[in-house]
């Protein structure tokens, strides 16, 4: 690896063994055996996805609270982004390419339009990778990757209940917001809210108003969900 730029996902993938890459690019539906498809690719990307934009952002940003820190990342790892990242790698167009002659034009339009199909297939290529070249050759090119990603989570910061919202969305999960306390007098009120995923609480926050707690309650979801 030659030079001062770093790698991208684009020149690892262009070296992914070829078993490696097909997994990476195989939906479920069209193997017998979930576990052939990119979907066990995707969990591990998931975590490597996770951990080198966090190992990116914690020495740079000293001065940013834990929390500040999770949202950044949550934002910059969410599956809008995920999903944009594979289209600059290419990943439709290999969809269409590798699609079944017995597809269905339908079918094979159905998974390259789909965002939840291109993000998991970005997370499968990283966890490809990261088995394929080890963690410390495939961080740098995620972050190279994903660097307009992080400086738009950086500059346009969105808010946390969003990304939550749609991070469970990709997991087919509903989370709730419920107050559980209310303490102080009426000009200095104090609240705090929990996050519920299917009746059991994924975070807890306090804030001035029921909406500020909501929104720390769903940071430590967030956090939680990255645990």
């Amino acid at each position: 690896m030659g030079g001062t730029r770093p790698e991208s996902l684009e020149e690892l993938l262009a070296e992914l063994p070829a078993d490696l890459r097909r997994q990476a690019f195989t939906h479920a539906s069209r193997v017998e055996q979930r576990a052939e498809s990119y979907e066990r690719l995707a969990f591990l990307g998931d975590v490597v996805l996770s951990l080198a934009v966090s190992t990116h952002l914690y020495p740079r940003f000293e001065r940013y609270g834990a929390g500040r820190l999770t949202k950044v990342r949550a934002q910059a790892v969410s599956g809008p982004s995920c999903a944009r990242v594979a289209r600059a790698l290419g990943v439709a167009d290999e969809l269409r390419r590798t699609a079944p002659g017995d597809a269905t034009d339908r079918s094979a339009a159905m998974l390259v339009e789909s965002e939840r199909v291109l993000a998991s297939v970005c997370e499968a290529i990283i966890g490809a990778s990261y088995l394929a070249f080890g963690f410390d050759r495939t961080a740098p090119a995620v972050v190279q990757s994903f660097a307009g990603e992080i400086d738009d989570a950086l500059e346009h910061p969105v808010d946390y209940k969003s990304v939550l919202q749609e991070r469970l969305a990709r997991r087919a999960e509903v989370v709730n917001y419920r107050t559980i306390e209310e303490q102080g007098p009426a000009h200095d009120r104090s609240f705090v809210a929990i996050a519920e995923v299917g009746g059991q609480e994924l975070g807890r926050g306090e804030g001035k108003t029921k909406k500020g707690a909501e929104q720390e309650a769903a940071l430590h979801a967030l956090d939680r969900l990255d645990a």
